[in-house]
């Protein structure tokens, strides 16, 4: 269910919206019955990293250090 209140009523009633929110609803703020917003409960998305996760499929050129000529022209003229 998602609830729409104006910008005075969220201000004046944050906790309790937030205690709605957390309990899985979805609250839209609205300014002049336009909405402008979405309070939504806050989800962490990421895992954890895991070591080694692109192991083998990266390559690195041998190459990749060495000066490019071309490059250092361009930024040095």
């Amino acid at each position: 269910m998602v609830d729409t209140v104006n910008i005075h009523e969220a201000k004046t009633h944050l906790s309790r919206l937030i205690d709605k929110v957390e309990a899985g609803e979805e609250i839209v703020i609205a300014r002049a019955g336009r909405p402008v917003a979405r309070l939504v409960a806050y989800r962490k998305t990421h895992r954890p990293r895991v070591p080694g996760r692109w192991r083998d499929q990266i390559v690195v050129a041998p190459d990749f250090d060495a000066p490019n000529e071309a490059l250092i022209r361009d930024f040095e003229g």
